[in-house]
């Protein structure tokens, strides 16, 4: 890639991919092997019980970093919305540790990116519309990355081939990292080409050896189908894309039957812990409760592979994909 891409510049990377943050499946062995390969992994704070276990977390990664004589990068994911409790506290320990970038989602980053200031790190801003592209360019973010529709996790309603050429229009000197329904490299290079500085890729990391969950979920990634892909905010609060497992068919329908005024004794709070609570147990092995987050991307993965090969395949199908384009003939002179 040309060291004139913008993402390369920002983070000192070799290849504008970024692996996203996965709750509960982004570990330190996945982005270790990212940084090796030349580019960037992030890690959301909360994958961490305690301050202790993400510090030791962030003295491993920033080892390695050190080490490393490939160009790769970490950053880590905070949830800045006030249903977190821990966002102080992590943000203490990752500003101690001096983390080369961070990636806030779900609320006002304003005090990340005050904080981060002080020593020179990138901020960039989980963003699914304009609205709220506009509240965080306000507050001074480096960038966003467009959560597109398709994406596991918290998805946005809009496709990336209109959220990202939108996010440019009115937002013309911010860069722009695209995020949700990419797998290989033609996904990539059409993200490019609208005007992306790079992409952010999840739901195929789950299908890695170095994923720390259960076979059983990583089969699932491997034999879904975007078919097999719906949202809900039975989790969290907020619409959530997860595969439509035989165990949440069997929650929605209690839900059904227990009525909203039922569900509405809930606060958001106690509804995001019992979310939290079942999914930590859906990535253990042999639970059949199953909630089990991932995007449309799992219609194009057929197997499970270590992170240096799925990164190695990215970029070599974006090579071939660069080639193809240039070598098509879309005009008559």
């Amino acid at each position: 890639m040309s060291r004139k891409n913008q993402l390369i510049e920002l983070l000192s990377i070799e290849t504008p991919i970024i692996m996203a943050p996965m709750f509960l499946v982004s570990n330190v062995n996945m982005v270790v092997e990212a940084m090796r390969s030349g580019i960037a992994g992030v890690i959301p704070s909360l994958n961490y019980l305690t301050g202790k276990e993400l510090a030791q977390a962030l003295d491993d990664l920033n080892e390695f970093k050190s080490s490393n004589e490939n160009r790769g990068s970490y950053g880590v994911n905070l949830i800045v919305q006030s249903t977190n409790i821990r966002m102080e506290e992590d943000l203490k320990i990752c500003l101690e540790k001096k983390v080369p970038f961070y990636i806030t989602s779900l609320g006002n980053p304003e005090k990340v990116v005050e904080q981060a200031r002080t020593y020179g790190a990138k901020v960039f801003c989980d963003v699914t519309n304009i609205r709220h592209a506009q509240r965080v360019n306000e507050i001074g973010v480096d960038g966003f990355v467009a959560v597109g529709s398709g994406a596991g996790g918290h998805a946005g309603p809009y496709s990336n081939q209109l959220l990202v050429p939108a996010l440019q229009k009115h937002f013309p000197d911010k860069p722009v990292i695209a995020a949700g329904g990419i797998a290989n490299g033609k996904g990539i290079l059409s993200m490019l080409a609208l005007g992306a500085v790079g992409v952010s890729l999840g739901t195929l990391f789950i299908a890695s050896t170095e994923a720390r969950v259960s076979d059983e979920y990583k089969k699932a990634i491997v034999d879904s189908g975007m078919k097999d892909i719906i949202m809900t905010a039975r989790l969290s609060g907020a619409p959530v894309s997860i595969i439509n497992t035989p165990f949440y068919r069997k929650l929605k329908e209690q839900d059904e039957k227990a009525g909203t005024a039922s569900k509405n004794q809930m606060t958001k709070l106690e509804r995001l812990e019992e979310g939290i609570s079942m999914l930590e147990k859906s990535i253990q092995p042999g639970n059949y409760n199953n909630l089990w987050v991932a995007g449309h991307t799992v219609e194009l993965i057929d197997e499970v592979r270590p992170v240096k090969d799925i990164i190695n395949r990215l970029k070599e199908e974006l090579k071939v994909a660069i080639e193809e384009v240039r070598e098509e003939d879309f005009f008559e002179d």
